[in-house]
């Protein structure tokens, strides 16, 4: 992703913002989970400026439970050195994959990134890549305390749906459009899919050791703003 030489242009990224936040209720009764602050930094502009750093220029953010608020706290991305568009989900949230789908439209490029707009963590999205021999690529952490037996596998390179070995899936990956292209528009979780790719040997990933947290309930997020 750099601008050295002929490197190809960066792709676009998609931060998932669209979620209820249940279990970070009653905090986001009233404020979307990704305007939540964290060291005086609401974490979804904490990835925008990641992105910005990372010379992606092109951010979609989808939309649904308070998503106003974000429309007016991010406008149209120039403060931040890039332009953001918005997917709107309508009458209800679409799920992670429903979500990309209904997005794919404004992704526009052939790879792009997907980041969970509800994690805090430092991994470089510039170090993100795609070989032609896949169509996803994963970052995986070790298993937090309320995760322990993660999710999917790694070996020599490749992401396993069955492991006794297991990471948990950091919510950061790089896709390519073919994975979502034949999926019609709609509610549809992201692991089938993933799952399916991996069936295929199409999933590639990668453990990060750095920093990274699930900001899921009120006492992860007060613990991430203790001094």
């Amino acid at each position: 992703m750099s601008a050295a030489g002929n490197a190809a242009p960066a792709p676009a990224a998609m931060i998932l913002a669209a979620g209820r936040g249940e279990r970070m209720r009653p905090l986001t009764d009233r404020t979307p989970k990704p305007l939540l602050v964290v060291r005086d930094e609401t974490l979804i502009e904490r990835h925008v400026r990641a992105c910005a750093t990372a010379g992606i220029r092109r951010i979609v953010i989808n939309l649904w439970w308070l998503g106003a608020q974000i429309r007016e706290r991010l406008g149209d991305g120039s403060r931040y050195g890039v332009e953001i568009a918005y997917s709107e989900e309508g009458a209800a949230a679409l799920e992670t994959a429903g979500g990309i789908v209904r997005a794919l439209r404004l992704l526009g490029s052939d790879l792009f990134i997907v980041v969970n707009g509800d994690i805090y963590t430092d991994y470089p999205l510039a170090g993100l890549r795609l070989g032609v021999a896949a169509d996803a690529h994963l970052v995986l952490v070790p298993n937090p305390p309320q995760h322990p037996e993660g999710d999917f596998g790694l070996r020599n390179g490749r992401v396993l749906a069955v492991a006794a070995q297991r990471f948990t899936f950091a919510g950061i990956a790089l896709y390519r459009r073919a994975m979502f292209a034949a999926c019609a528009d709609g509610v549809r979780p992201l692991k089938p899919l993933l799952v399916a790719a991996m069936e295929r040997d199409r999933c590639t990933g990668e453990i990060y050791q750095g920093l990274w947290e699930d900001v899921g309930t009120p006492a992860r997020l007060a613990a991430l703003n203790r001094p």
